[in-house]
């Protein structure tokens, strides 16, 4: 084989090598990407049974409840949607009704929402821009004092905290 030849034969080699190694990164990313859902969209057009995704909105007044066995089930809103959320595990002390969420977990074929994190802040700064766009186009949301009590009776402290998609 003459010199050329296996430059180029090494050369293409490390190319495969590159594009599989790519292509796995890829795929290690895309399943550990989790998308954020607000309440309106899951109404509009629904996650995947089973896919992992974030849901955030305002805990409903009057819609929580702590069964015997732990956990809570709650309704969030963001003034166009509703998800009714299962959640087996302690909620965060900021959590109280009217205020900001994010829910990580997933839908059953059924609908229904189980959460295994539950996420609060106490941050009027932080709230994602899908729930906040959401609830200012439903009224529920003052831009100038960021309060949404006129809804919910929340004094305004305790938006959602969420990360990016990772």
């Amino acid at each position: 084989m003459r010199k050329a030849q296996r430059r180029l034969m090494i050369t293409l080699a490390a190319g495969v090598v590159l594009v599989g190694a790519a292509a796995l990164a890829m795929t290690a990313m895309r399943d550990a990407m989790v998308f954020f859902y607000s309440p309106a969209m899951v109404a509009d057009n629904p996650p995947q049974a089973g896919q992992r995704v974030r849901v955030g909105g305002l805990v409903l007044d009057g819609s929580v409840e702590r069964p015997a066995r732990g956990g809570a089930n709650f309704t969030i809103t963001d003034g166009a949607g509703e998800i009714r959320i299962a959640y087996g595990g302690s909620l965060p002390d900021l959590f109280r009704e009217g205020q900001g969420i994010v829910a990580e977990g997933a839908f059953s074929p059924e609908g229904q929402f189980t959460a295994d994190t539950v996420l609060a802040k106490h941050d009027e700064s932080y709230m994602p821009p899908e729930v906040a766009a959401a609830l200012r186009e439903s009224g529920m949301w003052h831009e100038e004092t960021g309060d949404h009590s006129g809804y919910t009776g929340a004094n305004g402290y305790g938006d959602a905290e969420t990360e990016q998609p990772s």
